[in-house]
């Protein structure tokens, strides 16, 4: 492992909390859209994260060093839509109603998009806080040859 291997672990984790928290403000924002692009509601996105492959460099390092492949970040490997039912409302007035009055509304659910958003916002917490300490550590070993 790198000097800096644990710092670039938790800042690749820093980018797929903060895409992680750009996915679920647009689901929030889009919670009421009932007519997209395509004509139908909108569709709650969500993230895939996956453990993010060694780079070419990295493999090869560990290779001629003998050591493990430094590649232990995350990364978000797609954008998925999820295929829950939307929410019907009788809403009559609504120009996208249907002939009984009814209204597909995004099957977005406004409690667990907080949900996830506190979870995302505690993940990019910790990952600060693990940069800050591996700071600090370095810090400390650059005093120790004074």
């Amino acid at each position: 492992m790198g000097l800096f291997s644990s710092i670039n672990t938790s800042a690749s984790g820093l980018t797929a909390q903060r895409l992680r928290m750009d996915i679920i403000s647009k689901n929030i924002a889009n919670a009421n859209t009932t007519r997209t692009s395509n004509g139908s509601p909108y569709r709650r996105q969500m993230a895939v994260f996956q453990k993010k492959s060694p780079s070419f460099e990295e493999v090869l390092k560990g290779e001629s060093n003998r050591q493990n492949p430094s590649g232990g970040g995350v990364e978000v490997s797609a954008i998925v839509e999820d295929k829950s039912p939307f929410r019907m409302i009788y809403e009559p007035g609504h120009p996208d109603a249907d002939k009984d009055g009814y209204v597909k509304m995004p099957n977005v659910d406004i409690v667990t998009e907080m949900i996830n958003m506190v979870s995302a916002t505690r993940s990019f917490e910790a990952n600060i806080t693990s940069i800050n300490s591996t700071k600090g550590m370095l810090m400390k070993a650059l005093e120790i040859g004074k």
